[in-house]
This record gives structure tokens, sequence and C-alpha cells, in this order.
């Protein structure tokens, strides 16, 4: 099984690619987030395909790349350190320990909440 750290990445490789032609950057780009999202645990392979999707829509949203960068960037922080996130999780599990916790610290981890997809009125007129 290959991970994202068995292959090597040269940053100027693919800036000039980027550069020269956008469209087959994409195309590598897409093909290498497939095979990591292809490689990781059938489990986790559907929340990983969704995980890119948002990825997606915020570099498509964004007015650049920096500002998509920057958004990206919230997104990662808000996955550790908001609610649910790895502190809280991390924090559960030390809590958890019957070597580390006491018998009023022991909390279960906040589950995640699930969202509801709502229909936006002119989306279709959109296309």
């Amino acid at each position: 099984m290959q991970t994202a750290f068995d292959w090597d990445f040269d940053f100027d490789t693919w800036s000039a690619l980027a550069s020269s032609d956008p469209e087959a950057f994409e195309k590598q780009r897409q093909d290498i987030v497939n095979q990591a999202i292809a490689g990781a645990p059938a489990g986790q392979q559907q929340r990983l395909r969704g995980l890119q999707w948002r990825i997606d829509k915020v570099r498509e949203r964004s007015g650049t790349p920096l500002a998509a960068c920057i958004r990206i960037s919230g997104m990662m922080w808000d996955a550790v350190l908001g609610d649910g996130g790895l502190v809280d999780s991390l924090q559960a599990l030390r809590d958890a320990n019957p070597l580390t916790a006491t018998q009023d610290t022991v909390t279960a981890p906040k589950p995640r909440s699930s969202a509801s997809v709502l229909p936006f009125p002119g989306a279709a007129r959109d296309k």
C-alpha cells in the first residue's frame, strides 16, 4: 500500500506544470488525491471523499489560491481546536485513562453533530 510519504514531491516540477499546463496539473492533483483516498482503510474512504469535496468547494469559491489556503487552514484548525476536535478527543482519552483520571474528571468525548443538507433556491439556475 502506497502512502502519501512513499512518493517524492518535487515542488519545482509541480509548480512548473501548474504554470505551463493548469489542466494537466489539476488532473495529476486529482489522481494523487484519489490514489491517497483509495489507499486508506475502506472505513475511512467515504469520510475522506467528503473532506476532499469540501476542500475542492473552498478552492472553487475562493478568489485566489492564497484565500483558499487561508480558509482551508482555518478548517484544519477547527478540526484540531474546535468542539469534538482532536484536542477534545485527546483530553477525553486522557481523562478516561484509569491511571490519570479521577472520579470527577472522566467525561465522554463530545459526539460530532450531523448536518442537514439545505436546499438553496436558485442554485439550479446558476448552472
